[in-house]
């Protein structure tokens, strides 16, 4: 399954890109996430607790950056196992720019397989699943980068 989207964050380049590469904003931010830590520079360790459908399961998994061009974006791979529940895997390309007004226009273009029970339960409800997931993190990501009034 493809996904993409656009979002305005609130603050300049510099400050999101920070943020992109900071573990700690990561974790508040990514729904279902318990645990995220920087193994190296450029791989991290997440464990998360999801329900899709009528599926819930804990994933644990890893994530890779790479094609880093700071401050301008980056792609992330990565992959995760939910035991009986079957495994994901996918990645995307996130890229930066200057946005009106000081704010900064974050795009992205994601692919994502699934196997397992995961598979089973049809490609519509998983789309529909991955597309609320990629939605709430980039809506707490722009809020946590919003500030207070």
């Amino acid at each position: 399954m493809d996904m993409e989207g656009e979002y305005a964050i609130p603050a300049p380049r510099a400050l999101v890109w920070d943020a992109l590469n900071d573990t700690e904003t990561l974790r508040r931010c990514i729904p279902g996430c318990e645990e995220l830590l920087r193994d190296d520079d450029t791989t991290l360790s997440a464990k998360l607790k999801l329900k899709i459908g009528p599926v819930s399961a804990k994933f644990a998994g890893r994530v890779t950056l790479s094609d880093i061009d700071a401050p301008n974006g980056y792609r992330i791979t990565g992959e995760g196992q939910g035991g009986a529940a079957g495994f994901g895997k996918g990645g995307a390309v996130v890229s930066l720019t200057d946005g009106p007004d000081g704010t900064t226009i974050l795009r992205y273009k994601a692919e994502a397989t699934v196997g397992g029970k995961l598979a089973q339960l049809g490609a519509r409800l998983i789309q529909g699943t991955a597309a609320k997931l990629a939605d709430e993190f980039f809506a707490a990501f722009a809020a946590a980068l919003t500030p207070a009034d």
